[in-house]
């Protein structure tokens, strides 16, 4: 059984409200709820480390600079849309120094010549400067560039972002901790096969997020999410975080009178236009433990509660009871469970010999539970 949860990277801050990649930016998707946040590094000509996406400021600023061909005291003067100037990762890393919850995934920015060739140095030397190692992650499309950390600074994490699965090989998992990958690419089987060599997933999404995409995409087992809409991530993960998954992959049968609803994912209450019929066999592939409920999840991705989904019963040990009034044995009042996998929370009492409608049932356990009108109740407390 594994914990849920995954990491929240606000991408180049929160670029939807506020202009990218500045602190205010980093702020706002730091109070929307983001782990980290991402920015971007070129080197000015006086090797300066420069936080920018574009090596050309005419989008950002409005000036037409190139970052490697100008002193960073020129590029100070120019400013972006919300009236910040350019600012240094020296400059962001004094200005959180006081904020130990504030984290930085940083991006080194490289030509395929892998110029400039004395940013990770850079790099290096301004983490260690202002004692950012336990709050930062280095991510890159470069493999030369983060080959390099990984020996200018061992332990610290690096991320390798790709746009095609042919860039993934065991060379750059070596010195590598984990993959950044577009959502296109990403699926539980990769993410499986690199969570079995220790190598943590992260997903991008090409700046096309909607709730269609994130309702998919949270049923992934990720690590982290790096996004334009850090506050949607944030809520998400609240969803998500403290839940629990596990592996089932066996057949089982609904035994319940009504159909069942499917849900595109147990952590938010979004119901589909599809059910499952009583008595439908179907294969449940995994499980996931939501607020002390549970959800399997079926072949075809849908989730269902699993309250009346029974594993190892035929039709001779269920049908006898659907639509069968049972009578609450003497002994005082019984209590009525909203629930039979995990009855911690009673929806009512009944006295003895109130008649109930059974209209579901479950055998988990090896006990059997009647699902009626007014609750969950123990078999053996019936008759």
């Amino acid at each position: 059984m594994t914990q849920s949860g995954f990491t929240v990277v606000g991408h180049r801050g929160n670029p939807v409200k506020v202009a990218e990649e500045t602190i205010a930016s980093f702020d706002s998707a730091f109070s929307d709820g983001a782990d980290y946040v991402e920015l971007d590094l070129h080197v000015s000509k006086d090797n300066q480390l420069v936080i920018s996406h574009d090596r050309d400021l005419q989008r950002i600023t409005g000036t037409s600079a190139i970052v490697s061909q100008n002193n960073f005291a020129y590029l100070s003067t120019l400013h972006q849309a919300n009236g910040e100037p350019m600012h240094t990762l020296n400059q962001i890393f004094a200005y959180y120094a006081e904020r130990p919850e504030t984290k930085f995934l940083i991006e080194t920015k490289k030509t395929k010549y892998n110029n400039p060739k004395n940013m990770e140095q850079l790099l290096v030397e301004t983490i260690e400067q202002y004692h950012m190692a336990d709050r930062v992650l280095v991510h890159s499309f470069s493999y030369k560039s983060l080959k390099s950390l990984s020996k200018l600074m061992p332990g610290l994490p690096l991320i390798f972002i790709v746009g095609s699965l042919k860039r993934i090989n065991f060379d750059v998992l070596s010195y590598v901790d984990g993959i950044n990958i577009s959502s296109k690419l990403v699926n539980s089987k990769l993410i499986s096969q690199l969570h079995s060599l220790n190598k943590k997933v992260f997903v991008w999404d090409e700046m096309q997020e909607n709730p269609a995409q994130w309702n998919w995409l949270v049923n992934l087992p990720i690590d982290g999410v790096v996004t334009n809409y850090p506050s949607t991530g944030f809520q998400y993960k609240l969803a998500k975080d403290g839940t629990k998954e596990y592996r089932v992959d066996r057949d089982a049968v609904v035994v319940s009178k009504a159909p069942l609803t499917t849900r595109v994912n147990p952590y938010v209450d979004l119901g589909t236009n599809k059910t499952v019929p009583p008595f439908r066999k179907v294969h449940v592939d995994s499980a996931v433990i939501v607020n002390h409920r549970t959800f399997y999840q079926l072949e075809n991705g849908e989730f269902i509660p699993a309250d009346t989904v029974n594993f190892n019963l035929d039709e001779r040990n269920y049908l006898p009871y659907i639509n069968q009034k049972i009578i609450l044995k003497a002994g005082g009042a019984n209590s009525l469970y909203d629930n039979p996998l995990t009855p911690t929370k009673v929806v009512g009492k009944l006295t003895a010999n109130t008649p109930l409608s059974i209209v579901g049932m479950n055998t988990s356990g090896g006990e059997t539970w009647f699902e009626t009108t007014h609750g969950w109740i123990q078999g053996k407390k019936t008759c």
